[in-house]
C-alpha cells in the first residue's frame, strides 16, 4: 500500500514539476512569441538586448518576416547595433506606416502587442481587424522631451516607437489624438490597448500622462529590470 501511495505521490511531483518548469509565467521558461503575456515577459524580453541572434530566431519561429538594418552610431548616447524592419509580409500581418525600423527587442515587443492585445480590442470594441499602425517614428538621437538637457529618450536608441492611429479593415481610422475622449467603443479601443501595453512595455505613455502625448501613445523597452511604468 505504502509502494503504491509512494508511486501516485511520485507521479503528481513529477506533473507538478513539469508543469512548473514549462510555464511561461515562471521566469525561467524561454521567452516565446507563441505564449501569452506573463508577469516575466518584460524582463526576458530586456535580456534580448545582450542577445540579437536570441531575438532573431524568436522572431524567425514565429514566422515574423523582417530585415536586418545597418549599425547606426551617433555619439556616445545615440544608435543602435541591432536594428531591424518588419517586412509584414504575412497574412493578417499588420503593417507600419512608416515603416517601423527599431531595435529587435522592440519589434518582438509590437508583436506580442499585436497579436495579443491590439487584435483582440479591435475585435471587441470596433467588429473587426487592424490593417496599420500610423506612427511618429522610432529612431531619433534626441533627449526626452526633446530639450538640451537631460537624459536621452530610449529613442535615441531606437528602443521606443510613438502610436498615433490605427487603420481598420472596414476603412475607418482610429487616432489617438482624435478619439482618445470621444467616449465611445474607439476610445474604449484605445485605452485597452494603452492598458495592455503597461503589462508588456517597461514604459507606456498616453494622454492621460500629460500635453506632450496628447496625439500618441508612447512604448519603449527601458532597462528597469521588468518593472513598468505607465500612465
Amino acid at each position: 500500500m505504502r509502494l503504491v501511495l509512494f508511486v501516485i505521490l511520485l507521479a503528481l511531483l513529477l506533473r507538478a514539476w513539469e508543469w512548473v518548469a514549462h510555464d511561461y509565467r515562471m521566469p525561467w521558461t524561454p521567452l516565446s512569441l507563441a505564449e501569452p503575456i506573463g508577469p516575466f515577459t518584460t524582463r526576458k524580453i530586456g535580456a534580448l538586448a545582450e542577445d540579437t541572434p536570441r531575438c532573431h530566431l524568436l522572431l524567425e519561429e514565429a514566422s515574423i518576416g523582417y530585415s536586418t538594418l545597418p549599425p547606426v552610431t551617433a555619439g556616445p548616447n545615440c544608435g543602435y547595433a541591432n536594428g531591424i524592419t518588419l517586412t509584414r509580409d504575412q497574412p493578417q500581418s499588420i503593417a507600419y506606416s512608416p515603416a517601423a525600423k527599431t531595435s529587435c527587442p522592440m519589434a518582438a515587443s509590437l508583436v506580442l502587442w499585436e497579436k495579443q492585445i491590439v487584435g483582440a480590442a479591435a475585435s471587441r470594441h470596433l467588429g473587426t481587424t487592424v490593417e496599420a499602425i500610423t506612427t511618429f517614428g522610432s529612431y531619433s538621437c534626441r533627449r526626452i522631451g526633446g530639450g538640451q538637457t537631460g537624459n536621452f529618450s530610449e529613442h535615441a536608441t531606437a528602443n521606443a516607437i510613438d502610436i498615433a492611429a490605427f487603420r481598420l479593415a472596414d476603412g475607418r481610422t482610429v487616432s489617438v489624438a482624435g478619439h482618445w475622449n470621444a467616449d465611445d467603443e474607439r476610445s474604449r479601443f484605445l485605452k485597452e490597448v494603452r492598458d495592455g501595453a503597461c503589462t508588456l512595455f517597461a514604459t507606456t505613455l498616453s494622454p492621460d500622462y500629460n500635453k506632450a502625448h496628447a496625439d500618441h501613445l508612447h512604448l519603449d523597452q527601458a532597462p528597469r529590470g521588468g518593472s513598468h511604468y505607465c500612465h
